[in-house]
């Protein structure tokens, strides 16, 4: 019975020992009535104190699968282990399109996946070498000896008081009106953009964004049927003649922004615009979701306020953020800020949905935020990203043969080709060289993008990213001399 038993390290000895003789039970193995060996055997037979023993089957008698008899030793209870008449379903039968659709959307699935020994610039998260490991596990330590049972139960659906007061502050901090307004805590952008369409707009529904944009928000917009009408970007942002013509049919539900550090192209919407750009969507009186996507990675200039704190006293302005490309995108937590009489609503459907974000993870966030740690990790995140982006502009200019090179900042650059390039080939093509890269076209709205491609340089050091940015030039000019 114990041929195949071995002790694992890191786990104690009598939750295995429970484990083991558990699946026995479940399997078949030991039968109901079958008497189990004495603590004393079952010590020698699998190398443990008798203690590690009795603690075993105590857990098994807490489970509900073994019982002590006194006097006569401890016995496999009589439980229904066999096998009953099951059924198999074939599931793409009964799937609902949106999980299909899902499916099809999912890049993680359906692009390229990174191998180990590629350079990847596929990605934009932070990076890991930045992270003050010590100070959060400081910040946790001392959160949870002040309220540990506490945080261990449920919360509330709106967010930790705490974390709430710090984010108000914040965001008053970036120029943000908060008369009138307030917040809810979320799982991310990818949540509160959710649960904002869920309240905002119904299947069919038209919704106007910045074309390129986010991919994960093409996917939300998407998976709730919404049309989407992506409107051309420029250098200093989204092309307001552009807007214009798509506003004034007059049937868009919402409009959608990333104006700072847009994802994928890194153009910072310049202040004028922004001006312009609100007035413009003043009167058409719709909703305005703004991603307050990396707006803290402010490499050069003087501040950009966001939309939020530049709309007046009007209630349309719908602001989403996150620390997740900077921070810790890990611990998933998002915010939204908008009208106190629309919080309400959304409140309700997260917490119809999932009840709350993690109390946990909220209130340690809230300790490293409230210590003063996040201003001395910004201002080294922004010294090395901000040398790292500068570099990488450099080198792109140098190796590969772009028609532009998009963007002002943030964690990554974006390529634009001639008409004529495919950046698929490109990519393709650069695979067999071990170097892995974002194709354009994931984030265009409307099928286009065939020439473009984003290359996320977060967490790629120097060499590494020449070596790769060479690599990807090499093959661009292999293809025009086709």
């Amino acid at each position: 019975m114990f041929e195949e038993w071995r002790l694992k390290k890191g786990v104690p000895a009598y939750l295995q020992l429970k484990d083991y003789l558990k699946e026995m039970i479940l399997e078949g193995v030991l039968t109901p009535g079958v008497k189990l060996p004495s603590t004393r055997e079952l010590s020698r037979l699998a190398g443990v104190s008798r203690n590690t023993v009795i603690l075993a089957y105590q857990y098994l008698e807490d489970d509900g699968l073994a019982e002590t008899v006194r006097g006569r030793g401890t016995f496999v209870t009589k439980i229904a282990t066999g096998r009953g008449a099951g059924v198999t379903l074939r599931w793409p039968e009964l799937l609902t399109d949106c999980a299909v659709l899902a499916t099809e959307l999912d890049i993680e699935k359906k692009e390229t996946r990174w191998q180990k020994g590629m350079i990847s610039f596929k990605s934009i998260a932070p990076d890991p070498e930045l992270f003050e490991a010590e100070e959060f596990k400081k910040a946790f330590l001392h959160r949870f000896a002040l309220e540990g049972k506490k945080l261990l139960n449920y919360g509330y659906a709106q967010g930790y008081r705490d974390l709430l007061d710090y984010l108000r502050n914040y965001l008053k901090g970036k120029g943000v009106p908060m008369a009138g307004k307030d917040l809810l805590i979320t799982n991310g952008f990818t949540e509160a953009f959710d649960i904002t369409l869920t309240a905002l707009t119904k299947p069919g529904a038209r919704i106007i964004c910045e074309n390129p944009t986010h991919n994960t928000a093409i996917k939300i917009m998407r998976l709730h049927g919404l049309e989407i009408t992506g409107v051309p970007m420029e250098e200093d942002g989204i092309d307001l003649k552009e807007l214009e013509k798509a506003l004034a049919t007059g049937d868009a539900a919402a409009v959608f922004l990333v104006p700072s550090y847009h994802n994928p192209t890194g153009v910072v919407m310049s202040p004028e615009k922004r001006i312009a750009l609100l007035k413009l969507l003043a009167a058409h009186r719709l909703p305005v979701i703004e991603d307050g996507f990396n707006e803290e990675l402010r490499y050069s200039g003087s501040h950009v306020a966001p939309l939020a704190a530049l709309a007046g006293r009007g209630n349309n302005l719908i602001y989403t953020g996150s620390f997740s490309k900077i921070l810790f995108p890990g611990l998933r937590i998002g915010w939204i800020l908008a009208d106190q009489e629309l919080i309400s609503y959304l409140e309700s459907i997260k917490r119809s949905r999932n009840i709350h974000t993690s109390f946990l993870d909220q209130a340690v966030l809230y300790e490293y935020l409230q210590s003063g740690r996040f201003e001395r990790y910004l201002k080294n995140a922004r010294r090395v990203y901000r040398e790292r982006h500068k570099k990488a502009v450099e080198l792109a200019a140098k190796y590969i043969p772009a028609k532009r090179i998009w963007g002002q900042g943030g964690l990554h650059v974006f390529i634009e080709l001639p008409e004529d390039l495919n950046a698929r080939q490109v990519l393709a093509e650069s695979l067999k060289r071990n170097v892995i890269f974002m194709p354009g076209d994931i984030f265009f709205t409307d099928g286009g993008g065939h020439n473009t491609f984003r290359l996320g340089i977060s967490r790629v050091k120097n060499d590494q990213m020449e070596e790769g940015f060479k690599i990807i030039g090499e093959v661009i000019n292999r293809m025009k001399g086709r």
